[in-house]
Parts: C-alpha cells; structure tokens; sequence
C-alpha cells in the first residue's frame, strides 16, 4: 500500500477530475437551528462552472490545513501534553498500578474501557477525544501482552459506538433532530438499545483479536514492525518487581488539576465547547502537573515541544485528508451529489426507504465527514423526503446518524480518524482488515434496526 499522503492526494486528484464532469449546481443556505446557516430544499438551481484550476489544485492541501486548523493544533497539543505529564512519572506509576489491578483479568479492561469511552462519547458527541485515549492506552495495553492495534481499537470502536448511537448526543443526534423539526432527544428508547447492540458486538471484536494476539504474537496486524518494536522494548516489562507509588508532589498535582478537568467536561457536556477550549484546559492541566510535580518552565518547554514533533505526521494528516472536500467546494459540486442522492432514494419502495437513507448518508460521508457539517447540508432534503415516503423523520435522523458514524473510521477523508491511527502507530490497510467485518456486522445491526423502526412507525 502506498503512505496515506498519496492516497489522499490521489482522491484529491479524482475530485478536481470530477468538477468537469459533474454539473455544478447549488442550494440557497438560510439560517437555521441555534444560528447554524442550513440549505434549502426547494432552491436547487445550476450555478457557473468552477473547475478546479491548477492553482487551486496546488494549494488545496495548504487550505485543507487551515480549514481543518482546530483538528490540527487539537492534534499537536494532545502530543505536547502527554508528552510533559508522561515525563513527570505519573503515567508511568498510574500504569503499574492499573497492570497490577487487571493481572488476572486483562481482557476485561476491554469492555470496560469501550463502554466507558462509548458513554462519554454518547453523551457529549466527542468522537475526536480517540486523539486524547490513544497516546494513554498504548503503554498499558502492550504491558498487557497486546498490541496496538488492541489500543486504537478501544478508543476508536468505543467513541464510534457511543456517537453513532447517540442517545444523548448533541452532535449529531439534537442538531439532525432540530433541523428536522422533532422534539430534541426525543426516541432515547431505541438508540440506547442500539447502544447496547453496538458496545456489545465491537467488545466481542476487539475481544476476539486480544485474544488471539495474546495465544500467537505472530498474529499480530501490527507484528514485527518497527515503530510496535519500539513500545514493546518500552512497555512490555509490565508490573514486575515492587509497585510503584506516586510522590506527594505528584499527587498534590492531579488534585489540583481535577477541577479543571471538571470544568472541560461541564463545557463540552453543556457550554457547546469544543477542540479549541478543550486544548486551553488541556494546557492548564499540563503546566500545573508539570510545574507541581517539579519539572522546570524550560524543562516543560523541551517536552512539549518533544510530543509535538511525535505527532507531527498525524496533524498534517487531518489538513491533507481536508483537501479532498475543499477541491469538492471550489468547484460548487458538493451540492450535485447531495441532490442525486436524495433523488436515488426518492425512487425506492418505502419498505426499503430507511436503508436507502443509510447508504446515502453512508456514501455521503466520504466527501463530508462532519456530523454537524452532514447535517445541516442532508437532513433539510431527507426530512421532508421522509414524509413523502411514509418515514418518521425520528427514523430519517437514525439513518443520518448510522450513516456518519459507522463509517466515520473507514474513510481516509476522516482526518481526526487518520490522525488517530498515525498516534497509534497503525496504518490504515492494516484497520481496514480488523474493522471491516466489525464494520459489516455493525451495518447489518443497522439495517435490522432501521427496518425496525420502519415497520413499528417509530416516532
């Protein structure tokens, strides 16, 4: 397989082909729910042609980087910052402790872990907080006898899982529901099932293969590579000889961070922040770990920039895999394929209707894969496309949910996706082949519950 660059620059080249072939046409945008500028459905008209000229071709990367800006920096303080708290010695003594308590037990941390970061995910519609698990879980899970796919594994099927599901999630979930014009977090019933459907089936996956990593090594996706060399001369000792504890500077440290750590979670959770704020709290908590625990401004300084470096190629990742929609968006085709795909569904029986709704999403989130972006761009077409097919609109908000999520960890256009398996060490065939009969049984789980909700009239 070529490096993710060339794939990505080889999709941006077949998007730039394709604004002189497919029309350019467009939807009027009018303010929405909560100020948010959505399209009109009935102002579908063509617009003049802007193919793609070399000069926006040559820069499409640059300005892939500056759209997706907050992705990038997120990325870059996510390394500094674990790169600082792990030279303090406390990942390091926080590790043995948590070896020492699942010894015996280790494939239970698993579920643990995926239901955990599920629940988180759910709740407050944070998929990209796999960025923040990632770093933390490679060290114990190799400690453990696995490896890192295990570790990428846990982070990216258990927030996919939560956001996908959406009980509660303002993301996706509150805003499709806003704009489709049906009470906010209403049908918490059948998307709380489906969480337990979706945890439960990517537990047993990723389950499955520690278990197979830990009988056969040699097994291993990851087996044999350099950088998996590496942490495993790191981490691999595990908890042995006597426990490690922390320093009281060092516990004086996480006390005094803890409130800032509850002060990130009420954001997210109710003050609409995002990557910006959390990487401001972020900060505060490294240099008051750093600082308590002993570490000097200069020494601070030299880590941070240390893990930044780290993740170097995982942040301009996100920008490279951007570039992909900004050429779609210079030359104003966007829009087109929106359209022709609500048309491909309008023809369909109304039995098959919500799974047809499930493959637009679903193929729609290659060239926009934003849960808020999908959203207000799908949903003012497929909701009252859904009345004219005898679907609840609460049935046409799960398929946009389904069709984002799933494959929100499939396509190399998902930057914070790729950023994610760059921190993690694992290359992107090598998760196509884990996740893509994770991935089928996670779509027929959707498509038996969308039917579902199609014959029940759910509402």
């Amino acid at each position: 397989m070529p490096h993710v660059y060339v794939i990505l620059f080889l999709l941006s080249a077949l998007a730039a082909l394709a604004t002189y072939v497919i029309p350019a046409n467009q939807f009027e945008r009018v303010e929405g729910p909560d100020g948010r500028e959505v399209i009109d459905p009935d102002s579908y008209g063509p617009v003049e042609a802007t193919p793609t000229s070399f000069l926006d071709f040559a820069t499409a990367v640059p300005r892939g980087l500056v759209d997706a800006g907050e992705v990038v920096f997120f990325t870059f303080i996510i390394g500094g910052v674990f790169m600082v708290i792990r030279r303090t010695g406390i990942i390091e003594n926080a590790l043995d402790r948590l070896l020492r308590a699942f010894a015996n037990r280790r494939l239970l941390l698993i579920p643990v872990l995926i239901t955990v970061f599920a629940a988180l995910a759910s709740l407050i519609g944070t998929q990209e907080l796999a960025l923040v698990y990632i770093p933390v879980l490679i060290p114990v899970i190799i400690a453990l006898g696995y490896d890192s796919m295990v570790a990428v594994a846990i982070a990216l099927v258990g927030t996919t899982a939560g956001f996908t599901s959406g009980v509660l999630n303002p993301i996706n979930t509150g805003l499709a529901q806003q704009i489709a014009g049906i009470e906010t977090f209403s049908g918490a019933g059948l998307r709380g099932a489906l969480f337990l459907a979706m945890i439960t089936l990517g537990s047993f996956w990723v389950i499955r293969y520690a278990r197979r990593v830990e009988q056969d090594p040699a097994k291993s996706l990851v087996y044999g590579e350099q950088d998996e060399l590496e942490k495993q001369r790191l981490y691999a000792s595990g908890a042995d000889g006597e426990a490690k504890r922390m320093n009281r500077r060092q516990k004086v440290s996480l006390l005094l961070s803890a409130p800032v750590l509850g002060v990130t979670i009420w954001g997210v959770s109710s003050q609409g922040w995002f990557m910006i704020e959390m990487a401001g709290m972020f900060l505060l908590m490294m240099l008051i770990i750093g600082l308590v625990s002993g570490l000097n401004p200069s020494a601070i300084s030299a880590s941070f920039s240390e893990g930044m470096r780290s993740v170097l190629e995982a942040a301009i990742i996100v920008g490279v895999a951007r570039s992909v929609a900004v050429v779609l968006e210079d030359g104003q085709i966007l829009d087109t394929i929106v359209h022709s795909l609500g048309s491909a569904v309008s023809g369909m029986p109304g039995e098959l209707a919500a799974v047809g709704m499930f493959a637009v999403q679903t193929g729609f989130n290659f060239v926009v894969p934003s849960g808020s972006s999908q959203a207000v761009v799908t949903m003012p077409i497929m909701a009252p496309l859904a009345d004219l097919l005898e679907v609840t609109r609460q049935t046409a908000v799960l398929a946009f949910q389904l069709g984002d999520g799933l494959t929100n960890i499939l396509y190399p256009t998902s930057g914070y996706f790729m950023a994610a398996l760059a921190i993690g060490g694992v290359r992107w065939e090598k998760w196509l082949r884990f996740y893509l009969p994770l991935f089928g049984l996670w779509a027929l789980t959707a498509i038996m519950f969308l039917v579902f909700a199609q014959v029940t009239g759910w509402s």
